[in-house]
């Protein structure tokens, strides 16, 4: 993975402040995600269980997009195979505009965030 480091961080960059590029490392190590290497590119995916159903998450995404859509069918079969049913990607809102939209993915919701300040809550 450390070939891929610089890919995967540029991808964390988006990710909110959740993880950095040890703990996404360590996810792998553990069998909690998976990691996807290509040559000038990597995707990292987990399937979240859910008591209804298994759902591939292709968590991040990083270098040459053309790879990462080359990529893609090969996780998702990966993803079907473990019995997952649906399959989610996060990214920002430019994946939009990428290879997503006319491949089938579809947006489904709408996220909002706010950094939680512990004087905002004070009496």
């Amino acid at each position: 993975m450390e070939d891929f480091k610089a890919y995967i961080d540029a991808a964390l960059m988006y990710a909110g402040g959740t993880h950095d590029f040890s703990d996404v490392r360590g996810m792998v190590e553990r069998g909690e995600a998976q990691f996807w290497p290509g040559v000038h590119s990597c995707v990292i995916t987990q399937v979240d269980y859910q008591p209804r159903r298994r759902i591939l998450n292709i968590f991040l995404a990083g270098g040459n997009l053309a790879e990462v859509e080359a990529m893609t069918p090969l996780i998702l079969k990966w993803g079907y195979d473990q019995g997952c049913t649906a399959a989610t990607f996060v990214g920002r809102k430019g994946w939009e505009r990428t290879f997503l939209s006319r491949t089938g993915w579809e947006p489904q919701m709408v996220m909002f965030s706010k950094e939680l300040k512990g004087d905002e809550y004070d009496g």
